[in-house]
């Protein structure tokens, strides 16, 4: 089938275009791309700004300069931003604890957890250690209160873990304790609004037509229950805690439901066009007209804060503050400056300030969940172009 594309692509980025499209051709090396859209800003110009493809797997709906697509954790650097806006403002206190403005978080031992353990991964909170109803994911108290109540997992002293779920609702709670707005209004009022961004944590009626659908499981009712499996070993009960309580927290068997889109799980659910994550990441690049962050603080959430064997992904990882940062095995851009996030399946977006690029690809289609081709392909591309 003819795969529709739009968009544009400067001359002297034509090889990023080229990668692009290739994406949707199948080889014995990767599954094609369904859909997917694409935008780069190259010192505070837009030289990419393409998509292509289809919003549902049965090739009916065309993707469209507007469309809008679960970005998963690629939104994970937005929800830290918003909570370090406030820390800049004077309204937060990166380096005191957390139950100051949430007293309820003081419980189990975390009267001492700072807001950077919690966006450094170091809060020892990957997931809430009782057992949550199905639909608690969309109720954002029932969230909060959960992780208020929970033990951790570890130490905040004793190493990180990649709070895969929990992540949006430790950087957001204390947002929206001391803004008074729901998490949503909060980003729009503080974030989005003032920049101009197509980005949202919890959709609007209106804008709900605009959704691709997401090329993924069926139903949590097809599948046997994950919790149902728990034994005594404390590191196998955190991880399906992390993943699956409750099972419709990574987005299993939801994520194309009106009620995940329109509900704030800020780690896992924001919606967004590739254009506007790429206009978030070039507000962070030094020489920006719409600075969302001074440079000072820029600098701080960018400086590794996490390093090494991670406690839930069985695997080195390299964090900021709420940042993804580079590892050789697994790089977060352009070059071993950038600073970004993956999302679930091969979604990227990060600033390179060495390369002065901004970037992001979002895609509907997941692929292999450390090493998309698709995305090392568009990255590959990007760096001849350099």
């Amino acid at each position: 089938m003819h795969v529709p594309f739009g968009g544009r692509t400067d001359p002297a980025f034509a090889a990023v275009g080229e990668a692009f499209r290739a994406n949707f051709v199948p080889s014995a090396a990767r599954p094609a791309d369904l859909g997917a859209a694409l935008c780069v800003v190259a010192d505070g110009v837009e030289v990419v700004d393409c998509w292509g493809g289809w919003c549902e797997p049965a090739m009916r709906r065309p993707w469209a300069r507007e469309t809008l697509v679960n970005a998963y954790s690629v939104l994970k650097p937005v929800a830290a931003v918003l909570a370090l806006q406030l820390v800049e403002a004077g309204e937060l206190d990166l380096d005191g604890p957390i139950a100051d403005v949430w007293p309820e978080f003081a419980q189990a031992g975390k009267a001492r957890i700072t807001l950077r353990d919690a966006l450094a991964h170091r809060a020892g909170l990957p997931g809430v250690r009782a057992r949550l109803a199905d639909d608690a994911m969309f109720h954002w108290d029932t969230m909060c209160d959960g992780l208020a109540a929970s033990q951790p997992w570890w130490r905040p002293d004793e190493g990180h873990g990649y709070h895969v779920n929990t992540f949006g609702f430790l950087a957001g709670e204390p947002v929206r304790r001391r803004t008074g707005s729901a998490y949503g209004a909060a980003l729009r009022e503080r974030m989005t609004g003032p920049l101009g961004l197509d980005l949202h944590v919890g959709l609007d009626t209106a804008d709900l037509a605009r959704v691709a659908d997401i090329d993924a499981p069926g139903s949590t009712s097809d599948q046997p229950d994950p919790l149902a499996a728990l034994t005594g070993d404390e590191h196998a009960q955190m991880l399906l805690h992390t993943y699956f309580n409750p099972p419709g927290l990574s987005g299993i068997g939801v994520v194309n439901t009106t009620e995940w889109r329109q509900s704030a799980i800020p780690s896992t659910n924001g919606h967004a066009t590739a254009r506007a994550i790429s206009g978030f990441y070039a507000a962070l690049l030094p020489g920006s007209l719409q600075p969302v962050l001074g440079p000072g603080l820029v600098a701080e959430a960018t400086t590794t804060a996490s390093e090494g064997h991670d406690r839930v992904l069985d695997r080195p990882s390299r964090f900021g503050l709420g940042f993804a940062l580079h590892q050789d095995e697994r790089p977060a851009g352009t070059t071993p400056a950038a600073f970004g996030h993956y999302g679930y399946g091969g979604s990227l977006g990060f600033a390179d300030p060495d390369a002065g690029i901004a970037f992001a690809y979002l895609i509907n289609r997941p692929g292999d969940r450390w090493q998309n081709p698709r995305t090392t392909a568009l990255l590959d591309a990007l760096r001849s172009c350099l």
